[in-house]
């Protein structure tokens, strides 16, 4: 039976979903494991030169400023986290769900981790519809009760995370980050610019040094 069903590829796509899982796993830790662009001490340098060409709309006369809590020269784009007690390069959040922060390092990772997680729930959430006939008795519900909880549980998560990869996904295309967004009036690198966005290069261009 089981030659039969590997002729008939009836086994190819719970293989591919198993894989998805086992790869959204594995991301998952690999993301909330790594370091997320930690400033290190000896990376103290002076990175004006770099910066400048990066952003030459910025005002030359804003100062890289030591980091209150670490005592590090904080790059521009990085912020203490008052989670992990450390300075992040291109800081973007700390994400609970990752019990990490979302940096430079592993930003494009924690984007491929939630595609392949949606693409898991989306598989998930159409294969407990299909399994799903609605019937209005007690009876049905007694025997169906797990699979229904499952897949509102599903629904649920499927909403979040589509939000959550749709937002990230906006900001990477504008080239900046979620604390940037939030915080704009804060941040003197971005009150004091010309531009209202003094990273934005394009869709494009945003999008290929982002992930490539």
């Amino acid at each position: 039976d089981l030659r039969e069903q590997v002729e008939r590829g009836e086994l190819l796509l719970p293989v591919i979903f198993t894989v998805l899982v086992l790869c959204s796993v594995l991301l998952y830790f690999k993301v909330s494991l790594m370091d997320p662009g930690f400033v290190k001490s000896e990376e103290e340098a002076d990175k004006n030169e770099e910066q400048n060409i990066v952003i030459p709309q910025v005002s030359s006369s804003i100062k890289m400023r030591r980091c209150g809590y670490c005592m590090v020269k904080q790059p521009m784009r990085a912020k203490h986290c008052q989670v992990c007690q450390h300075c992040v390069r291109r800081y973007d959040h700390h994400c609970p769900w990752i019990e990490n922060c979302v940096g430079e390092k592993n930003h494009p990772l924690f984007i491929v981790y939630l595609s392949i997680q949606l693409v898991v729930l989306l598989w998930g959430g159409h294969t407990a519809w299909s399994g799903l006939y609605f019937k209005q008795s007690w009876d049905w519900l007694k025997h169906n009760i797990f699979l229904l909880m499952s897949f509102i549980l599903i629904v649920i998560f499927t909403i979040v995370v589509l939000l959550l990869l749709i937002s990230h996904l906006y900001l990477i295309s504008c080239n900046t980050t979620t604390w940037e967004f939030m915080s704009y009036h804060r941040i003197s690198y971005l009150r004091h610019s010309e531009l209202e966005n003094p990273f934005d290069q394009g869709v494009v261009l945003n999008l290929w040094r982002f992930f490539c």
